[in-house]
């Protein structure tokens, strides 16, 4: 499948988006060489196809209080598609980001809670699921990096 991005100046307004989506077309028509209308189209046109799903304000999450990263390898009984996984965990706040996995797991969870005491609960919510069958989890001691930009579009 060719990627959306095909287009370098394409990429790099993605990547200048996803640095901070508040600049104006005319700041990042500035960088890529392109009028403040010609970025809009292409923006417009990257949001028609979905390469551009939203915007959103990026929290740190220490700032309102969620203190514990840990990331949960969850095993479920039988076969547990990704939709009832999804079942599992959509409803439930300290699961940031949910993925199905290659390995002995069958999703990787991403978690963040104000502390151990609530990462506790949130795994024995998780472990009393009747399709859970095992847990296993990684506490974060301390963030290294934290890239949002698409691999390879910052080096265009």
């Amino acid at each position: 499948m060719q990627s959306l991005l095909s287009d370098p100046i394409d990429r790099q307004i993605v990547a200048l988006l996803s640095e901070n989506a508040r600049q104006s077309y005319a700041q990042i028509g500035e960088v890529v060489g392109l009028s403040a209308p010609a970025v809009k189209r292409r923006v417009d046109r990257l949001e028609e196809s979905g390469v551009i799903l939203g915007y959103t304000a990026r929290v740190d999450p220490k700032g309102v209080g969620l203190a514990t990263d840990a990331f949960i390898e969850l095993a479920c009984r039988g076969k547990t598609s990704p939709a009832q996984i999804l079942a599992m965990v959509r409803d439930d706040p300290a699961v940031v980001a949910a993925y199905t996995v290659t390995g002995d797991a069958d999703a990787l969870l991403h978690v963040q809670t104000r502390d151990a005491a609530e990462l506790e609960a949130v795994l024995e919510r998780i472990r009393g699921h009747p399709s859970a069958d095992r847990t296993r989890s990684t506490i974060v001691l301390s963030r290294l990096l934290d890239r949002r930009v698409p691999a390879g579009a910052e080096d265009h």
